[in-house]
């Protein structure tokens, strides 16, 4: 069967912000080769509604870099396989996951919350909904 791998995708690299992403490239990979890519608009969609495009596109698959609590929630609630925390070209991460060899970090996060949240700030302001981002 094919694999369908999604990308947050600006420039040719993998766009480091998921929620914020206004593209995606998707690659369809069988038999552990790219036998078609194209980049697709997420039309404005933010935060967890990107979880429903990756779902909508089929995507068994999310490579990215920076990802919140709440969408990783709604990833997880689709099916879908996330590798965060990746950096640079696009093309050459979908190859090292196909081979195996794709450096990401299993405890990715969005790095826009690091900072610790003052008095009446909550990540709801984010959009992560009621998931803490820690």
């Amino acid at each position: 069967g094919i694999m369908r791998i999604a990308v947050t995708y600006e420039n040719g690299q993998i766009f480091q912000h998921f929620g914020h992403t206004e593209t995606f490239k998707i690659y369809d990979v069988e038999e552990g080769k790219v036998v078609h890519s194209e980049v697709v608009d997420t039309n404005g969609s933010g935060h967890g509604a990107l979880a429903g495009v990756l779902n909508a596109l089929n995507a068994d698959v999310l490579i990215c870099g920076g990802i919140g609590g709440g969408a990783q929630t709604a990833l997880a609630a689709a099916g879908i396989k996330l590798f965060g925390g990746v950096f640079g070209d696009a093309d050459k991460a979908v190859e090292a996951f196909i081979n195996k060899t794709l450096d990401y970090n299993p405890d990715v996060k969005c790095s826009h919350h690091e900072h610790s949240h003052g008095e009446g700030h909550t990540c709801g302001e984010h959009g992560c909904g009621s998931h803490s981002c820690h």
